[in-house]
């Protein structure tokens, strides 16, 4: 066996990880590449058939605005419907509150807050469209789809925190070509989107969603002024507050009614004003009220979801007429659908990445011959763009004007995708052809039929041909993809094979240890198992979705195995006690039992707190029922949790043996920091209802800072202040914290200093994450928190217990199992909607993007985070004074003990998940769900991987810190001794 020192174990450690993050970079890269586009923008082209050009675009001279305005009008055939156009947005309005949600109207609630709307939709001067949006439901992408018409790569959900200048080709970059003035107010991602192109803009953060007044009254403020100015043709007004009370109180917040009523006087006032004068000198104008996404029950987004992606698309002034409400408000169309039909509205080439089709309803006003070359030109946008993805696609496409008896020749279109869509393009040419030749010579009898049978063939090629395109994966390059993969999984055979070598040595040094442990246990075969189980489980879309169900089963299981084991070893004697007993008090026989039982308990709990996953959300749980109880319900349980977890950190100090002068001080911070935040919840929870509060957000912040400064004071200087050494002995009890075992002479020994310092420093991150949390998390995730503490300390009590002779990667996978199960019940999930948006401000008074992802991450990793910095109280509770006393002992196995497998077994275990997961989203790319369920479960299982290697690095840089202060001070005491201890490495 080679010798593995602890210089070899970090090198070999960090060349895996560094491995493996060189692996899921390239991946990454290769699967989700930036959506590949057509380059440069439709131009004059783009009204001739591209069915006898090449596959290029013609070169047209550069023309000036109003020569290239002129000339799109000349050559499009259809007269222009408006001259200007208002883009109203209002973020997170979904269509059913609008619209109603299939055959229903609208509840009366909503009906009531939105009456002007609903007046227009009834009369028919407006028609709504419930505009489905693709996720991720995120502002950005949408913005992109509606003035692109393009489905954006599915990383743009992490650009949407960082927007870029929009260099696809759209509608406002077409009407900036056109010398439109465009005018912008409210959410500042337009601005970003298209830098210089507004002639007047007030731009404001979209991400704090704390605002839900000022958010939208710097909007509203201008628009009296913009609707008397004549000097806009393109006005954009972007409200946030709606999407900012979702974040808050969710659907049903009692801030959404008036929030709609205020939407509502918008749409009056600009109808009013800008729409009924039918003689405005400046041309008529276009009302267009639309969302980017919906919301779910509780008011986040970002999944795919049908509350989701329940867009909504209004177009107000469009003067068609409807037979009835319903025909206005029963519709259904895509959201890529609004950048065609604002680009032919207005007389503007379609974006070239458009793979939108027209919305019928919108063009009702055009004479049928207008109506089929605006069906015409959508058609060859699309062609063009599959003849770009298909090559072979131009071959046989026809270039001659069939004559009136090729009408007779239309087939059915089947075969490859390139047949078909060859058929089906020919089959719409030719119809709407023959209807051209027959009006020319006077044969329209059936014109009516002629004309339905040409628009029908046109939408048949259009809707097969936007499915086709919006359901292809970009091209991923296989060879970067298996690249990524070999090297992800020779970095999870190198940590197997660290783990392996770990157990080994330590097998070999102190036998007397592992002298029962040549064959596996069955909570060894079990942790295998469930790590196969959950391998395979994620090659089902419906698991990936469920995931908690898993996790769940797999930490109760594992439990009831240690429960076994623990009802087997009563007969061996007493037990020792819980983390420490002073006066040599024992505990039960029964008591690591009834632990086992305690950590099972909190786990059903835990597991019924909220109905995780996707499909069962609807159903009731512990948490609805709290939330209906009443607020003060809520409050009560903050103010119990808090003060729970500050009495379970003064009792762990009170237990500390031996005492410092420096131990008080650490208990002040405990409970100052406790006091503040008491303070904060006490003082939200009366400003539920109030967007912004300075004093809440100030307490957050001196909290912030409170407990930064204290965890550094005492990580710091803890190792410094605890006593060096201590001398034990058969009658010192008293430090039965630090040793199971007593030694028959007076020793000093370094060890147990050591141990103290892990123990007070495990504490001290313990006690402030949770603190942290109960911070941070909804108020009614307070519970779940200090179920998932409760689940540590009884784990760690159970694992102390020498007589049960558990391997520590077993000690280890059980607490890696505890956190994953503890972040599904926290109300986690594997879709990007339950990701507390809301949280990611408290204590930020103004926008920071790189500040808000962090307070993001650590909302939603709560409880794998909490278990990593656990594992400092888990070495200190590992008696280690074998090592001392064993031969081959020096401070370098005494480390080794102390990281070893706390930080190999979560790197090992996540190494698996990550490699396998990686491989099953490679073969389910051409997967019907490998956007809306496989494609976001892998970012999470990334972020999963971020949260291991903080946490690992944690736990490794505590230790090593204190193991070098207490060899320096050791040294320093003892400078002429020659103790191994201290001198080797």
């Amino acid at each position: 066996m080679s010798y593995l020192t602890c210089t070899r174990l970090t090198t070999w450690t960090l060349a895996a990880v560094l491995l493996q993050i060189f692996g899921l970079s390239f991946f990454l890269y290769g699967f989700f590449p930036v959506k590949p586009a057509l380059s440069g923008v439709s131009g004059p082209e783009s009204y001739r058939s591209p069915m006898c050009e090449p596959v290029k675009d013609l070169e047209e001279k550069i023309l000036p605005p109003d020569r290239l305005r002129s000339l799109y009008k000349e050559m499009s055939g259809i007269p222009l419907s408006f001259d200007r156009l208002i883009l109203m947005v209002v973020d997170g309005l979904p269509a059913e509150f609008v619209l109603g949600k299939g055959d229903q109207p609208p509840t009366k609630v909503m009906l009531e807050a939105m009456p002007y709307t609903q007046s227009l939709l009834s009369s028919g001067m407006a028609v709504g469209y419930h505009a489905k949006a693709a996720p991720p439901t995120v502002t950005m992408p949408r913005l992109k789809a509606i003035v692109s018409g393009a489905i954006g790569g599915f990383l743009d959900v992490a650009f949407n925190f960082n927007t870029q200048a929009l260099l696809d080709d759209n509608i406002v970059g077409q009407f900036y070509n056109i010398s439109w003035k465009m005018v912008m107010h409210g959410d500042e991602t337009w601005l970003k989107l298209f830098p210089g192109f507004f002639t007047r803009h007030d731009g404001v953060s979209s991400f704090y969603v704390k605002d839900t007044i000022e958010v939208d009254h710097n909007v509203s403020r201008h628009l009296k002024t913009e609707l008397i100015a004549d000097d806009w043709n393109l006005l954009i007004l972007h409200y946030l507050g709606l999407d900012h009370v979702g974040h808050i109180g969710g659907r049903n917040s009692i801030l959404m009614s008036p929030k709609l009523k205020e939407m509502d006087e918008v749409v009056k006032m600009i109808h009013m004003n800008k729409i009924l004068p039918q003689d405005d000198p400046h041309g008529q104008t276009l009302l267009v009220l639309v969302s980017d996404h919906g919301m779910t029950g509780n008011g986040n987004h970002g999944g795919s979801s049908y509350d989701e992606t329940d867009s909504l698309a209004v177009f107000i002034g469009l003067r068609s007429k409807v037979p009835d409400y319903a025909s206005a408000t029963n519709n259904a169309a895509f959201q890529v659908d609004i950048a065609p039909t604002l680009a032919l509205l207005f007389g503007v080439p379609i974006p070239k990445n458009n793979i939108g089709v027209l919305i019928e309803g919108t063009f009702a006003s055009l004479t049928d011959d207008q109506w089929l070359r605006a069906l015409e030109l959508n058609s060859w946008q699309l062609l063009r763009l599959l003849q770009a993805q298909l090559p072979h696609l131009s071959q046989g496409l026809p270039c001659k004007d069939p004559t009136v008896e090729q009408y007779s020749q239309i087939s059915k279109c089947s075969g490859s995708a390139e047949l078909k869509f060859r058929c089906l393009i020919s089959n719409a040419a030719a119809l709407h052809d023959a209807w051209r030749l027959n009006g020319a010579r006077g044969f329209r009898n059936n014109s009516r039929d002629d004309f339905r049978g040409t628009v029908a063939a046109y939408y048949e090629f259009l809707r097969t041909a936007s499915e086709w395109l919006s359901r292809r994966a970009t091209d991923k390059p296989l060879d970067l993809l298996a690249f990524g993969v070999i090297t992800m999984f020779v970095s999870c055979l190198i940590l197997f094979w660290l783990c392996k070598e770990v157990y080994n040595k330590q097998k070999q040094c102190f036998p007397n240890l592992y002298r029962s442990n040549y064959t596996m246990h069955s909570d060894e075969s079990f942790v295998s198992i469930a790590i196969l189980i959950y391998i395979f489980s994620m090659g089902s879309s419906s698991i990936v979705e469920e995931e908690q169900y898993i996790w769940h089963f797999m930490t109760s299981t594992l439990y009831l195995i240690f429960f076994r084991r623990s009802i087997q070893s009563l007969p061996a004697g007493q037990t020792p006690n819980l983390l420490n007993v002073s006066n040599g008090q024992k505990c039960s026989n029964y008591s690591h039992t009834c632990s086992i039982i305690f950590v099972l308990i909190c786990g059903r709990v835990l597991r019924g707190w909220h109905q995780g996953g996707v499909n069962w959300t609807h159903l009731p749980d512990i948490s609805k029922w709290l939330e209906q109880a009443g607020l003060h319900s809520i409050i009560y349980i903050q103010i119990a949790s808090v003060v729970l977890v500050i009495s379970l950190g003064s009792w762990a100090l009170y237990l500390l043996r031996p005492k410092s002068a420096f131990v008080p001080v650490v208990h002040i911070s405990f409970v100052i920091s406790g006091i503040l935040v008491l303070l904060h919840n006490i003082e939200h929870q009366e400003h539920t209802l109030i967007t912004s509060n300075y004093s809440t957000t100030s307490i957050a912040q001196i909290i912030y800072a409170t407990i930064s400064m204290s965890v550094i004071t005492i990580v710091i200087a803890s190792p410094w202040l605890m006593p060096i050494s201590l001398y034990k002995t058969r009658s010192t009890s008293r430090f039965h914290l630090m040793s199971s075992h007593s030694i028959d002479i007076h020793k000093r020994t370094p060890e147990l200093g050591l141990r103290g310092a892990a123990y007070l420093i495990g504490w001290t991150y313990i006690v402030f994450w949770c603190l942290i949390q109960l911070l941070l998390q909804k108020p009614i995730n307070a519970v779940p928190i200090i179920l998932v503490l409760l689940q540590i300390l009884a784990s760690m009590y159970y694992f102390s217990m020498p007589e049960l002779h558990h391997k520590q990667w077993v000690e280890v996978a059980a607490f890696y199992f505890l956190g994953m199960a503890g972040h599904f019940g926290l109300g986690n999930s594997n879709t990007l909607a339950t990701i507390d948006v809301a949280g990611a401000f408290i204590g930020v008074s103004s926008h920071s993007t790189l500040l808000a992802g962090i307070i993001m991450f650590v909302i939603t990793y709560a409880s794998p985070l909490l278990i990593f910095l656990s594992m400092v109280m888990l070495i200190s509770m590992k008696d280690t004074s074998y090592i001392l006393d064993s031969q081959n002992a020096e401070m370098g196995h005494l480390l080794q003990m102390m990281i070893g497998f706390p930080c190999l077994v979560p790197l090992c275990l996540n190494s698996i998940m990550l490699t396998t997961f990686t491989i099953i989203l490679l073969l389910m790319r051409n997967h019907l769900f490998v956007w809306s369920v496989f494609s976001p479960k892998y970012l999470y299982v990334c972020a999963t991987t971020v949260s291991v290697y903080v946490g690992v690095s944690v736990v490794a840089v505590t230790a090593v810190y204190l193991c070098n202060v207490f060899v320096f001070r050791e040294r320093m005491f003892n400078p002429k001794g020659n103790n191994r201890q201290t001198n080797q490495w």
